[in-house]
């Protein structure tokens, strides 16, 4: 599916669903700005808009068409017998977590950035594009006034949707914590497991994807106006943040799992310990009943209450005992 807006340099909108044949014609026009969307392309779609219409390159069409496992941008600049202007490309990484399966679902975005156009792919309806698409046409704040400007906007809202994401990981670690203090036994481990290796995921798109960002914010492509620098470097900004509590993430399923460890390894002692008294208390008991149950005569078998003496002495030997172990307090 094709999507294409016309927006003036006032950051009006001019039209929309604009015919293939014409927008040659709106392109060549300085006071517009271009913006084509293809959501879950056909071959023939963007074969149509990226080669015919734009003449982009074909290493970026094709990085462009191919998923792309991390973030990257490449500038581009035409020879003499190039048919295209300069233009950046893109790929960026938006995220979704379900704890339902407990996993991150990506969505890539590929932007080609160009003086007076846009053009943005995506295999699936993204909600960040949707939203930016809303904004624009509605034209309540001017947002479409330049490429760089939208471009900017559909990264801001980008990483504002890694925060749901995030908080929606936050209340699974929450939980981990709390069964691991319920304990909940050995089949947490697989759980604690797989959501320290979707936060391992997680650092995985946000460390490539933050340095992409790290070049707009240093001001690097002269596609990007110099007073849009700071905008870009605010996004840059929340990403490194984002980054960072991935990373307090990680550190809190680490402390989970050692935690769990710690308990198993409390229980086991406990229950070390608790044989080991009742083996001790029972010494007396055993001794006693050792050395009596022998197989000769002694003075008090001979004797008419030596069964009492050695019931008596099993029972006060073990109440000594029992009574020394409570005063050490080990029982």
């Amino acid at each position: 599916m094709i999507r294409s807006f016309a927006f003036t340099t006032q950051g009006r909108l001019h039209s929309q669903d604009i015919p293939h044949f014409l927008m040659p014609t709106l392109l060549s026009d300085t006071n517009l700005f271009l913006w084509v969307d293809l959501e879950a392309a056909t071959a023939a779609e963007a074969h149509m808009v990226l080669d015919e219409l734009f003449h982009f390159h074909p290493l970026s069409v094709e990085d462009c068409v191919a998923e792309s496992p991390s973030p990257k941008v490449e500038e581009y600049f035409p020879k003499e017998e190039d048919r295209y202007s300069p233009y950046l490309f893109m790929v960026i990484h938006a995220v979704d977590y379900s704890r339902t399966d407990g996993v991150f679902a990506t969505t890539e975005l590929n932007f080609f950035l160009g003086k007076n156009y846009l053009v943005t792919y995506h295999n699936t309806p993204m909600k960040s594009v949707a939203m930016v698409e809303e904004r624009c046409r509605k034209s309540t704040v001017h947002v479409a006034r330049a490429p760089d400007r939208v471009a900017h906007t559909l990264l801001d809202a980008i990483v504002d949707n890694y925060k749901p994401a995030l908080e929606e990981l936050a209340y699974e670690i929450a939980e981990l914590e709390q069964r691991v203090l319920e304990n909940h036994g050995r089949e947490i481990i697989p759980q604690i497991m797989q959501v320290k290796k979707e936060v391992l995921h997680l650092r995985q798109i946000i460390g490539p994807q933050r340095e992409v960002l790290a070049r707009f914010a240093r001001g690097e492509f002269k596609l990007v106006r110099a007073h849009l620098v700071p905008y870009y470097r605010d996004v840059y900004d929340a990403l490194f943040t984002i980054g960072e509590r991935a990373q307090s993430y990680a550190d809190s399923l680490t402390n989970v799992l050692q935690v769990y460890v710690n308990m198993s390894s409390h229980q086991t002692g406990e229950v070390i310990k608790l044989l080991t008294l009742i083996t001790v208390i029972t010494t007396p008991l055993t001794l006693v009943g050792t050395w009596y149950g022998m197989n000769f005569k002694t003075p008090e078998t001979e004797s008419r209450y030596g069964y009492l003496w050695a019931i008596l002495l099993t029972v006060v030997t073990t109440a000594l005992t029992f009574r020394y172990f409570r005063r050490k307090g080990w029982l």
